[in-house]
């Protein structure tokens, strides 16, 4: 599995060894997905910038957060009527799924990173929480890397609703949090022992290993090897950028 922003690309720009390291999976018939927290895309909208950036991946490749937990709840909450904040994008995904979107009796409440976010809707949300229906959140990540810097992401309106409310999220789905993880291995069937993690950041894509996976840290986004000396989450290997992992694996014969 292979985190995006920060591993593969960077805003509009491919990372080194990207276009190399896709090429050999499928070339050695490696089954792979990417998998990203972000979840104010579908996989369509990734697969059309992947193939925008020169990657000939299929959209059946891509994995969020917001698909892991649409199907969370269709395991927990099916056909359930959702309070969603989050993108157009976002609300296609669960409709798509049976989920009836209600602003004003819903059963459960999803918080996605939703950059088209208002007032209103986390003042709805706010007034949902404090009243004790389930809450769920896609991902926990406080910002989201981007061509010169960060924009915030989920976390920071995690932090806004407890602030109002008192409360957190019953259950936050994407990495570094098992709930992910066990939707990875319901779509490819998978055990964990098969599994192994690439991303850029410690405390997400590393810390994924206590759902007991492999992980590898990539120094092209996030993290620096300062931050790795001083983490708690320590990865199973480290390399720079893509271009490492396509070269280990042909050096591995795999």
């Amino acid at each position: 599995m292979l985190d995006m922003d920060g591993t593969i690309y960077l805003g509009e720009k491919l990372l080194p060894g990207a276009r190399e390291t896709f090429d050999h999976f499928e070339n050695a018939g490696l089954q792979y997905l990417i998998l990203t927290n972000n979840s104010s895309k579908h996989r369509g909208q990734y697969g059309e910038k992947l193939r925008r950036l020169g990657l000939d991946i299929s959209d059946e490749k891509i994995f969020t957060s917001g698909e892991a937990t649409a199907i969370y709840l269709q395991r927990d909450r099916p056909n359930a009527q959702v309070y969603l904040v989050g993108t157009p994008a976002l609300e296609e995904e669960f409709a798509a799924r049976g989920f009836i979107l209600d602003h004003d009796r819903p059963e459960v409440a999803v918080l996605g990173f939703d950059t088209t976010l208002t007032y209103d809707k986390l003042w709805r949300l706010c007034d949902l929480v404090r009243d004790g229906i389930p809450y769920v959140a896609t991902h926990p990540d406080f910002n989201c890397p981007v061509e010169g810097g960060f924009m915030p992401d989920i976390g920071a309106m995690i932090a806004f609703v407890e602030a109002s409310t008192g409360r957190r999220p019953d259950v936050v789905i994407g990495k570094p949090n098992p709930p992910i993880v066990e939707a990875v291995q319901e779509k490819t069937g998978l055990p964990l022992e098969a599994i192994c993690m690439v991303g850029d950041r410690l405390y997400t894509d590393v810390a994924l290993g206590a759902a007991g996976i492999k992980t590898i840290l990539t120094l092209s986004g996030e993290a620096t090897l300062e931050d790795l000396r001083t983490s708690p989450n320590q990865p199973d290997a480290v390399i720079d950028n893509l271009a490492d992992l396509a070269a280990a694996l042909s050096k591995l014969g795999k």
